[in-house]
């Protein structure tokens, strides 16, 4: 196949994709697949357009200064629905006009996967459209169980990588989810409050994000009811997070990290462990 008004051969044409390759999660070439009527591109996502940066935001933290709402899609793995197997995470983020704004994939190896389940350990890596890491989220190994209120769950939000800038503490409940959001001094700044997740058939579950003393509702983290395929054969989660568009990025950020932690400790159960 030629071009128009020419003779010669049509050239490789440079493709670019965000997304995980082995051992590196940034920005990779995506080759070309020539058919019968010509080449053909791998579907490419709609980008969110970087806006500016200003003074003291770390960067790629800009994305959310003008956002308002954040959507989380994690990607359906294959092998995991075929084998059973627990496979590292993949994310999409979204903003409200579903423009890609960052891509998460999780660093773990196949034995911590297979041995701790959902209550493994993590490091999870999100890009921008770019290929820039902008934000860590680190995951210690903690206690899994609502009967011991020693240990219990935490978080690290990093930007730039080894940079914290906030924190997230589960608080001990019973039966309820409790988390207090901290900035990087760990003083408190917002609490997250859910119901009992047992409770979450045909439903979306909420949970609100409130001022320290609970007579405030700033925000929420909803979990999506994804219809009886999505949520029977596998474990891919969608969210929602909304939150005031003038709160500090470093708390939107922190937020968007606290969507992962909810996601493994409440809904990453493997239909093929579950039976």
């Amino acid at each position: 196949m030629a071009y128009q008004g020419s003779t010669g051969p049509l050239p490789q044409i440079p493709v670019y994709c965000v997304g995980m390759q082995p051992g590196n999660n940034s920005v990779y070439s995506a080759p070309v697949n020539h058919g019968a009527t010509g080449p053909t591109l791998p579907p490419v996502p709609i980008l969110m357009p970087s806006p500016g940066r200003p003074a003291g935001c770390p960067p790629g933290l800009e994305y959310l200064i003008q956002t308002d709402q954040v959507l989380i899609h994690q990607r359906v793995d294959l092998a995991e629905m075929v084998i059973g197997w627990e496979m590292n995470n993949v994310y999409t983020v979204k903003n409200s006009m579903g423009q890609q704004v960052f891509v998460a994939a999780e660093e773990n190896d196949i034995f911590t996967m297979q041995v701790c389940g959902p209550a493994r350990p993590f490091t999870i890596h999100l890009h921008d459209n770019m290929g820039q890491e902008v934000l860590t989220l680190i995951r210690p190994l903690r206690c899994g169980s609502c009967c011991f209120p020693c240990c219990l769950q935490e978080l690290e939000v990093q930007s730039p990588p080894g940079n914290p800038i906030g924190y997230v503490e589960q608080n001990w409940h019973p039966f309820l989810p409790n988390f207090t959001i901290l900035n990087d001094m760990r003083r408190p700044q917002l609490k997250i409050k859910g119901p009992c997740c047992d409770c979450r058939c045909m439903s979306d579950v909420i949970f609100e994000v409130t001022s320290l003393d609970e007579s405030v509702v700033v925000g929420q983290i909803s979990k999506q009811w994804g219809r009886f395929m999505q949520e029977g054969f596998t474990d891919a989660d969608n969210f929602g997070i909304s939150f005031p568009v003038d709160l500090e990025v470093k708390m939107k950020a922190v937020m968007v990290g606290v969507c992962f932690l909810i996601d493994f400790m409440f809904f990453e159960t493997n239909p093929h462990n579950s039976k």
